[in-house]
């Protein structure tokens, strides 16, 4: 007969997942990330909105993104990662910081964007995410994660985000000065 323990900092590790992922709304997000995430985010919005045509699905993108946030920083806030998942966090964080470098200078840097290469960079994020949250995550959370990396790893989407004469334009401009800040800020 096997005996239960029980653990209350788990049980408060996966109250504080369930509470914050069912509060991810617009207004939540506000208020636990900083204005220049905040207007990141509102951005992606915007061009997902328009590229897909579809108010909902932009909405449920950007909140799968914002879920899949909040539940990583309570899983690292919480020491709930072992040593292997840490060390995937660490190459993950170092992933994160490259393709954040590569949005930017795609943008900088006249006649350098390759779709390709931003698809593959943002594919091998969403990979290293699977890993890391592995154990601890549903299924639920693994099926947002790809609907969030899926979306903006699509090629034709990243080429009309970067068209120089395109829609998005502006939207590119202050992405991209977001990240750029937050690059100089240490927060990627």
């Amino acid at each position: 007969m096997a005996t239960e323990v029980f653990n209350s900092k788990s049980l408060a590790v996966q109250a504080q997942k369930k509470i914050l992922g069912k509060m991810a709304s617009k207004s939540i997000a506000t208020a636990l990330v900083d204005d220049n995430s905040s207007e990141v985010l509102d951005e992606l919005y915007k061009t997902t909105k328009e590229f897909t045509q579809n108010k909902k699905e932009a909405e449920k993108i950007i909140k799968n993104l914002i879920k899949m946030v909040i539940k990583l920083g309570v899983l690292f806030r919480n020491n709930q990662f072992n040593d292997e998942e840490t060390m995937l966090m660490e190459k993950f964080k170092k992933k994160l910081h490259q393709l954040a470098m590569t949005i930017v200078s795609f943008h900088q840097v006249d006649f350098t964007f390759d779709r390709n290469v931003l698809s593959k960079l943002l594919n091998e994020c969403r990979d290293m995410l699977h890993q890391v949250i592995q154990r601890h995550l549903t299924a639920k959370s693994h099926g947002r994660i790809n609907h969030v990396f899926n979306h903006f790893a699509d090629c034709e989407f990243l080429a009309a985000l970067y068209n120089p004469f395109g829609l998005y334009k502006n939207n590119l401009h202050k992405i991209c000065n977001g990240v750029n800040k937050m690059l100089d800020d240490g927060n990627i």
